[in-house]
């Protein structure tokens, strides 16, 4: 679950870009879920339900955080974000870490995402 401005238009963000879908819906809280019917994320607005890492809007949002997307829709979804016309912050190249292919975006909060090719962890 991560903190946004504005439930609706986040949800409508992610929507477009992954292709998920609305299961609660709401201005105060959303879950979107994958074509599998997996949770993909939630929103929460800031400031609702005193939760207490989602008071302060005004700290910057994802400080030390990266949202990490496995798929199998990875050229896809990078279709998608360009024709948002969506800035990216790298574009899809090799991790050498984990050697598989990537690109990381900015979503309309600041949150850093990184969308990688579907792999099961290796360690």
């Amino acid at each position: 679950m991560i903190a946004v401005k504005d439930v609706v238009a986040s949800s409508k963000w992610y929507q477009s870009v992954f292709g998920c879908r609305s299961m609660h819906g709401g201005n105060e809280f959303e879950v979107l879920l994958s074509e599998n019917d997996e949770v993909l994320i939630c929103l929460h607005k800031w400031g609702e339900h005193q939760h207490p890492t989602m008071n302060n809007p005004l700290i910057t949002p994802g400080n030390g955080l990266i949202l990490y997307f496995r798929t199998d829709n990875m050229k896809g979804i990078r279709q998608n974000i360009e024709a948002l016309g969506y800035p990216m912050e790298e574009d899809i190249h090799l991790n050498k870490n984990s050697r598989k292919m990537e690109f990381s975006i900015r979503d309309p909060d600041g949150y850093y995402l990184t969308v990688t090719e579907f792999h099961t962890y290796e360690g």
